[in-house]
């Protein structure tokens, strides 16, 4: 085993049941039974002083006449007692403690303080707390069992969640599967001392793990998580299901776990950014995760349909066109190989449909699906239709022919090192009523599914895993914050503001490397005028600057195409006179002059918020005046990589704008893509920051123009210094 320090607490070689109990209705007295059931192999100290002996062992009276060491204690308790109990296991030093109980943080103020408590009696022994208000913990190949679900398999898919149902769940839908099993099980509660990310860090040096499922409602440390995350998913698959997409999913979350849950928007884009697979649906999760287990990735997106009928293979292609996947193109070659074993009517061009073709022999599925798999095009194969029950479909003499097919073709994954999914219509739910040929396929490590949606999810998921080791690139080197920009925090300090005025956000920003207009800052009608004639007479944008007036256009505050000199000078004037009208009394510092953009182009927002979870998060979308209608915009969190910004660009609804739509040249995506990582370095070098708003910026096929700065630093007090840490959601 790779060293990790939750190993020895989660691999207990002795455990002890604090507040174990003859009731059967009792934890206490179930997590014992279980233990002994399943043949756990180590040491058992049942710990209740009123009681002598619990399922025929001997029961202690407290944790000082345990007479030997113990690694894990279960504390079956009340939440009042566990302070004391606590203070017991950190005596004896005990490892790590499971506490079952609520009543803690969850519960308001009162409850924290006890959890506090609770934390202080623990590490003052070095004592581990999984919990509280936890369902418990298992690990299936210790044979240790301290939640008490039944019928437990071991296998290689660990589990960490916030819910104990959805745990049960989970479980329930394995033990039904009839072949997957799980490794270890974390209910993480309250995470009052042992957090996801240090539970990520376990299942990573876990080898008893390859995949690992996650249930997420909230989180505490959003940035450790995120590490973690990317560390064990260079390694190891991990399939995410986060709750709170809805605004009453999102209060839910909330009021059960206490922690932030975070707008999915967010939560979904940093946590693909850090290496998940994400999960949407409850009855997608454990499909995906018995995929990563059991094949290999796609080595790209191209798939071939194996089917035998026109309605499934059209809907296939449908499905895994949506999906992001892509058909594959046979050589011809493989064309010619497939037309010598299937009837005329057959189609030979992707989605295959055998056209009748198995009805009599259903080895061909085995012959067809040797030959796409030869093909340096095709990365994975999808079998759709009848497949399995050729022998009650048609006759039972079929069952050898159809028998030794599933052997042929559950041996190609290994054989290829391609992936092989089949959706057939036999595959029943219940594992003991499948026909023999797909029992075996399930047996052998093919994955089968009732659910054509469901078998393209998980091939897109193998997909998705793929290409996380090329995502999770290194990030460019920190740069050291630049003088301009300090300056100008110095001066917002000074002056006891938040708002970092367009033309000091300008300066700081061309000062930082990056290419922006030239701007001129006027503060009366003379030099407003001087700024035109140096701009070289072209037409310019003039805008309002006031740390009083963030959005300028409702204030009246923007001229546009201004193209003389007298009307530069009136603009001045009506600029001014709308800003004073619309606030009372504004601190206008003047005008801003800067030249008219380029015509055409396609208006986009880049910006940074700070969120309560994560940190600060960087959002792309469409921009404009329409930003907060369209909603279209997708997150990472930062520090981002320059294949994250691309990653944002391709994942907005409004993509086909940036292709190129009606004739249109595409927007050069690189161009984006350098900026966005620019602004995340600039960001990353002042953390005073708060809030940054680049909108719109106009991207154009070879360059791009940012049309308006916007930035709010965080709260700025007499306490606070120049370059002050605070956050501000």
């Amino acid at each position: 085993m790779v060293s990790n320090e939750l190993l020895p607490i989660l691999y207990p070689n002795s455990i002890a049941i604090i507040g174990a109990s003859n009731n059967p209705a009792k934890r206490g007295y179930r997590s014992l039974r279980k233990l002994l059931d399943d043949g756990y192999a180590g040491p058992i100290y049942p710990i209740n002083p009123k009681e002598s002996e619990i399922c025929g062992v001997r029961c202690l009276s407290g944790l000082g006449n345990v007479p030997g060491p113990v690694d894990l204690a279960l504390i079956c308790t009340p939440a009042a007692t566990v302070p004391s109990v606590l203070a017991e296991c950190a005596a004896k030093k005990v490892r790590g403690a499971v506490i079952l109980a609520g009543g803690f943080a969850e519960t308001g103020d009162d409850g924290k303080r006890l959890q506090d408590a609770a934390l202080a009696a623990a590490r003052a022994g070095d004592v581990r707390i999984i919990g509280p208000n936890t369902s418990g913990i298992f690990n299936t190949h210790k044979a240790c069992n301290l939640v008490g679900f039944s019928e437990l398999r071991k296998g290689s898919i660990g589990l960490l969640s916030q819910s104990g149902n959805m745990a049960l769940s989970l479980v329930t839908e394995a033990h039904a599967n009839g072949h997957l099993g799980l490794s270890t099980y974390v209910g993480v509660g309250n995470e009052a001392d042992i957090g996801f990310d240090e539970y990520l860090d376990y299942f990573a040096a876990d080898p008893n793990t390859n995949v690992v499922i996650t249930y997420v409602e909230g989180l505490k440390n959003g940035r450790r998580f995120l590490n973690a995350l990317k560390r064990i998913s260079l390694e190891k698959p991990v399939v995410i299901y986060k709750s709170g997409r809805t605004s009453a999913g999102h209060i839910a979350a909330k009021s059960h776990t206490g922690a932030l849950a975070g707008e999915y928007a967010i939560n979904e884009g940093v946590l693909r950014q850090a290496g998940a697979i994400i999960a949407y649906r409850s009855d997608e999760i454990l499909p995906i995760a018995e995929a990563l287990s059991l094949l290999p990735p796609l080595r790209s997106r191209r798939i071939a349909i194996l089917a035998d009928g026109g309605g499934h293979a059209t809907i296939a292609a449908d499905a895994l066109s949506e999906r992001g996947l892509v058909l594959s193109s046979f050589s011809d070659e493989t064309r010619r190989r497939l037309a010598a074993v299937l009837p005329p009517a057959a189609s030979v061009i992707n989605p295959i449909d055998v056209a009748g073709g198995t009805d009599a022999d259903p080895s061909v599925f085995a012959a067809c699906a040797d030959i796409l798999l030869q093909d340096s095009a095709v990365d994975g194969l999808l079998i759709s239709g009848l497949y399995g029950g050729y022998a009650v479909r048609f006759s039972p003499d079929l069952l050898a022919q159809e028998l030794d097919a599933t052997d042929m073709i559950s041996a190609m994954p290994h054989r290829f090192g391609k992936p092989v999914i089949v959706h057939s219509l036999y595959n029943v739910f219940q594992a003991d009523q499948r026909p023999l040929p797909l029992a075996n396929m399930h047996r052998a490590g093919i994955p089968v599914h009732n659910s054509l949606e469901i078998a393209v999810r998980c091939m897109q998921a193998l997909a998705e895993y793929s290409e996380v080791g090329r995502t999770l690139e290194s990030l460019p080197p920190s740069t050291e914050p630049g003088g301009v920009f300090a300056q100008v925090l110095a001066h917002c300090t000074a002056e006891g503001r938040r708002v970092v005025l367009e033309h000091e956000g300008r300066a700081g920003l061309s000062d930082f490397g990056l290419d922006l207009a030239p701007t001129f800052l006027a503060t009366d009608e003379s030099e407003a005028e001087e700024a035109f004639r140096r701009l070289g007479g072209q037409p310019v944008a003039m805008k309002v600057v006031s740390r009083d007036i963030l959005h300028k256009t409702e204030a009246g505050g923007v001229k546009l195409d201004v193209t003389d000199v007298a009307l530069v000078r009136r603009g001045f004037v009506e600029i001014v006179a709308n800003a004073k009208a619309a606030v009372t009394n504004p601190n206008i510092a003047g005008v801003l002059i800067t030249p008219m953009a380029a015509k055409g182009g396609v208006e986009v927002i880049v910006g940074i918020v700070r969120d309560p979870v994560y940190g600060p998060v960087m959002m792309f979308g469409l921009g404009g005046v329409l930003v907060e209608v369209l909603r279209d915009v997708v997150f990472r969190a930062l520090p981002i990589s320059r294949s994250d910004a691309l990653a944002m660009l391709d994942e907005i609804k409004g993509r086909p704008l940036l292709d190129g739509v009606r004739g249109a040249a595409p927007v050069d995506r690189g161009a984006l893509a350098d900026l966005m990582v620019s602004i995340s370095r600039f960001v990353e070098a002042f953390p005073e920051i708060d809030e940054l708003d680049l909108n719109p910026v106009l991207a154009y096929p070879h360059d791009l123009a940012v049309l308006d700065v916007r930035i709010l630093l965080t709260e700025v007090s007499a306490a606070h210094s120049a370059h002050t840490q605070g956050i501000e959601a």
